[in-house]
């Protein structure tokens, strides 16, 4: 083949991978329940991970790989602009918000942008509110949200597979919106990337991911339901609320421990969870929680890369199904989307963020026949 044959194939491939980099996502491919539709509200957003509402039109998102963190301009149902609002961080994959001001959260530091809604598109330089969570990189990755006792929640993975390393590691901590009297609230979570409040009892629910190299089916990821301060939900000692662990079962029993709400399926990597607080979906979908999974990385055929729906009453989940799925080619085993975290819109649509597919979608209720 000649140099300049050559270069032309070359051109060629470069324009079809560039092409295909751009092309929207398949968002036809996704099965939804009747009556429900999905549209693409952003592309182009990288590494999409993380949400966080703001009160001014104004839509937050996190990286994890890209270490930005952006703020998208919407009318509701599409972005309209996107500001990048942080470059180079370590992780960022954490966004609250609180009395105007978002917070950010790197693997060890935690950020304050105040007045940012009202600031936009100029963005206002970064406060450091707390810098001494640990700087390990293992699960160092997290998501954070304001509790309604108004504290700042702020989860520490495990720095490893499987180990115990003590406080504050492999827990949920929380502190004053001043970065201060950090303290553990709960123990035993291997590495949380998702948790709300139950709009009704204002009680602490989040996914956790169990631990890997155990088999394809074994251990499951974990719904866990936290009512009070303390309790601890078993790793590494014990995994799904009945399986001891080959390594650090040793002296402990499976029953000293807080058992899951729900059982996932093995790493499929359930991360954003949210309960749903809007009017638009049909009543039985009010107070559900929705549960994004990522999708596994460590199983011979692939699992998760869904969104799931979990009914709490009572403190229990009495009813858990599968909501959207799809981003997932189960004969071809290979997946075009990786759902991440989901975010109720004022308006009632759930958006679900992607950071396969670099965008973010909106699931809208638009009625069936008889309803």
């Amino acid at each position: 083949m000649s140099a300049a044959a050559f270069r032309l194939l070359l051109a060629l491939a470069l324009a079809a991978a560039a092409l295909a980099a751009r092309a929207a996502p398949p968002i036809e491919r996704v099965k939804l329940p009747p009556g429900f539709e999905i549209s693409l509200f952003a592309e182009g957003v990288q590494d999409a991970r993380s949400m966080a509402l703001g009160e001014k039109g104004w839509l937050f998102v996190s990286t994890r790989r890209a270490g930005n963190v952006y703020a998208i301009r919407h009318g509701g149902r599409k972005a309209l602009e996107k500001v990048t609002i942080a470059t180079g961080l370590n992780m960022p994959n954490g966004v609250a918000l609180r009395d105007g001001a978002l917070f950010v959260a790197e693997v060890s530091r935690l950020w304050r942008h105040d007045a940012i809604d009202a600031a936009l598109p100029k963005v206002p330089k970064p406060v450091l509110v707390h810098d001494r969570y640990p700087t390990d990189r293992h699960h160092g990755w997290k998501f954070i949200r304001f509790g309604p006792d108004g504290w700042l929640y702020v989860p520490v993975g495990a720095p490893c597979n499987v180990c115990d390393r003590g406080d504050p590691y492999a827990s949920i901590t929380r502190l004053r919106p001043d970065g201060s009297a950090m303290e553990v609230v709960a123990r035993g979570v291997r590495n949380t990337v998702g948790f709300d409040w139950h709009p009704q009892t204002k009680e602490l629910w989040f996914t956790d991911n169990g631990r890997d190299m155990m088999g394809d089916d074994v251990p499951p990821d974990e719904l866990n339901h936290a009512p009070r301060p303390g309790m601890h939900f078993g790793f590494p000692h014990c995994h799904g609320g009945d399986i001891p662990d080959p390594d650090f079962a040793a002296g402990r029993r499976c029953e000293e421990f807080a058992p899951p709400a729900q059982r996932f399926g093995a790493h499929v990597a359930s991360l954003g969870m949210r309960f749903y607080t809007g009017a638009m979906f049909p009543p039985e979908y009010r107070n559900q929680a929705f549960i994004a999974e990522h999708g596994s990385w460590n199983r011979s055929r692939k699992s998760g890369y869904r969104v799931m729906r979990a009914k709490v009453e009572g403190g229990r989940v009495v009813d858990y199904g599968v909501f959207a799925e799809g981003f997932l080619d189960a004969e071809a085993d290979s997946a075009w989307g990786r759902p991440v975290d989901v975010q109720v819109m004022p308006d009632g649509a759930l958006l679900v963020s992607d950071d396969h597919a670099n965008a973010i979608y909106r699931i809208a209720w638009r009625g069936v026949a008889g309803r």
